[in-house]
């Protein structure tokens, strides 16, 4: 069963949970479901996700005076982001504003993030897409400037986690335009240079598109280092890059170089196992906790029966 664990289990089985109750509460009846789920704890626990997650982008430095945006899916209709004009260093829970995905802004009291057409062209585009961060990190942000794609195949987290990097062209901020440049690379790039401006992510949780940030920012510093050091940059053999896309493929990330085939690369798609059901209310944390312990008690229990079936 090699390291199939609670730690492993557990986070998918929670966004699948949640985006159970999303889809529950989407089909009722009632029209202040919106509202409801927007003040729910279980959306809750995802917008103490994106505070924590905007005072990481801001003590790194990837963001400064207002700049950059997260946001989360939570259902197929409906997406949370930050506000615009608003340090994420100071974000809190009631900045964060509910949107549809024509960017109507369906709750909260500040006006939603002016970038939000660039994370909803991603979500339209990318059904695994959950959720979305734009900023500004230093070196990546000088490589969009340049125009300069950094040398790929130098190191293995970078081609597990984001692999060949994508640039686009330039647009006007804020724009459909803008947020139209990513969709001929988006399906097969997670984390993508956009030119003059800075870098955006897609992931199935925030804290996931924030690691592929730092992993971007921290490539781009080290590959422009290693060019002092030596040029060309030694890059790392193609059959060894092949036992670094069988790890991709195995962990569901995309990448430009697997074949033009829909099996290449499997997505977790959990959630839409689940048939949806009307719900009257929302669970609280604790009992959300309590069902996703339980089930995930159930798949170790499971995969460990079928390995001794085959041993």
């Amino acid at each position: 069963m090699g390291t199939l664990s609670l730690d492993v289990v557990s986070p998918i089985l929670h966004r699948a949970v949640l985006a159970c109750l999303a889809n529950a509460i989407e089909d009722g009846d009632d029209t202040s479901a919106p509202a409801e789920f927007f003040h729910s704890p279980a959306i809750h626990a995802l917008k103490e996700e994106i505070i924590r997650t905007g005072k990481k982008l801001w003590e790194r430095q990837y963001v400064d005076g207002n700049g950059g945006n997260i946001s989360a899916r939570i259902s197929p209709r409906w997406v949370i982001c930050t506000p615009t004009m608003c340090s994420k260093a100071d974000i809190k829970a009631e900045d964060i504003s509910l949107v549809d995905l024509e960017s109507s802004q369906i709750c909260g009291d500040r006006p939603r993030t002016s970038e939000i057409l660039l994370h909803l062209e991603i979500y339209k585009a990318v059904p695994e897409a959950k959720a979305v961060i734009h900023c500004h990190p230093p070196y990546a942000t000088a490589h969009a400037i340049a125009g300069v794609i950094p040398q790929g195949n130098l190191l293995p987290e970078q081609e597990v986690f984001v692999g060949p990097v994508a640039l686009t062209p330039y647009e006007t901020p804020g724009t459909i335009e803008f947020a139209r440049t990513i969709l001929p690379v988006v399906r097969k790039h997670n984390t993508i240079l956009l030119e003059n401006h800075g870098v955006v992510s897609w992931a199935d949780t925030i804290t996931h598109a924030e690691w592929l940030i730092e992993v971007i920012e921290t490539y781009c510093k080290t590959v422009m280092i290693a060019g002092q050091l030596r040029s060309p940059l030694k890059e790392i053999p193609p059959e060894k890059i092949a036992d670094i896309l069988a790890i991709k493929r195995k962990l569901g990330l995309p990448d430009a170089r697997y074949p033009d085939d829909p099996e290449a690369v499997e997505m977790d798609l959990a959630p839409h196992l689940f048939n949806r059901a009307s719900i009257s209310g929302t669970p609280s944390p604790q009992e959300i906790d309590q069902l996703v312990n339980s089930l995930a008690s159930q798949v170790l229990d499971f995969f460990k029966e079928a390995h001794a079936d085959r041993s």
